[in-house]
């Protein structure tokens, strides 16, 4: 049976896309048997042809090494730069929770471990249209718990806090924090690591320097993240 996990963040930009690439090529690294999945993704350039290419998709395929097909990663995949309701309300195909679920089964049946992303933060409504899917119900339909990432800089203790309280009033499980743009000669940093941790009661798990090419886990640590 595939071992799952789901790598949310604090908003937009904050670098979820790059570290759920550095856990893929980890992952990868130790088991051989590691892919990708993200239900809805916007902000996507067109090639020669026309068709839409999965930015993130691409992203994470190149920095990880793993050999998924691309058109297995993303069911959803938008042009405009917005969030996917709006982008999917303007360009039509709207996110279905059943197409949603049947590509990430698909996956279940051939790797040993999945590492899905969610798009913008936890709050994001990925449909409000045919039917209203936030990002919430796509974590809960699939069974997954989460890490949160988040920019080590100012202002993450609010963000970091607010997302945390937010995802246990909807009883999405928590396995950790990991902060990108991490500077470890920075009080600052050093303080909002401190602060967070006390503040949600979730452990920051790892710390992300810019531009790193690796995330910083033991191995065991990580296969731990992922779960039946």
């Amino acid at each position: 049976m595939s071992k799952s996990l789901f790598v949310t963040g604090t908003g937009t930009d904050i670098g979820k896309t790059y570290i759920t690439g550095l856990i893929l090529k980890k992952l990868n690294a130790i088991t051989n048997s590691a892919a990708y999945y993200k239900a809805a993704m916007s902000g996507n350039e067109r090639d020669a042809s026309g068709e839409l290419i999965p930015g993130d998709a691409v992203y994470v395929k190149n920095i990880s090494g793993i050999d998924q097909p691309l058109e297995d990663m993303c069911p959803y995949v938008y042009e405009n730069a917005y969030s996917p309701h709006l982008a999917s309300r303007i360009e039509g195909n709207h996110v279905r929770m059943d197409v949603v679920k049947k590509g990430y089964e698909k996956l279940c049946g051939r790797y040993g471990y999945i590492t899905a992303e969610g798009s913008g933060g936890i709050m994001c409504p990925i449909c409000f249209d045919e039917s209203h899917i936030m990002l919430e119900d796509v974590i809960n339909e699939l069974g997954m718990g989460c890490v949160i990432v988040a920019d080590a800089g100012l202002g993450t203790i609010n963000s970091v806090v607010l997302t945390a309280k937010y995802m246990i009033m909807k009883k999405i499980e928590i396995r950790g924090i990991i902060f990108n743009k991490w500077n470890p000669d920075d009080i600052m940093h050093m303080d909002n690591l401190k602060m967070c941790e006390f503040m949600t009661g979730v452990k920051v798990i790892a710390c992300v320097e810019e531009n790193s090419v690796d995330i910083d886990i033991d191995d065991d640590a990580l296969l731990a993240l992922y779960k039946d």
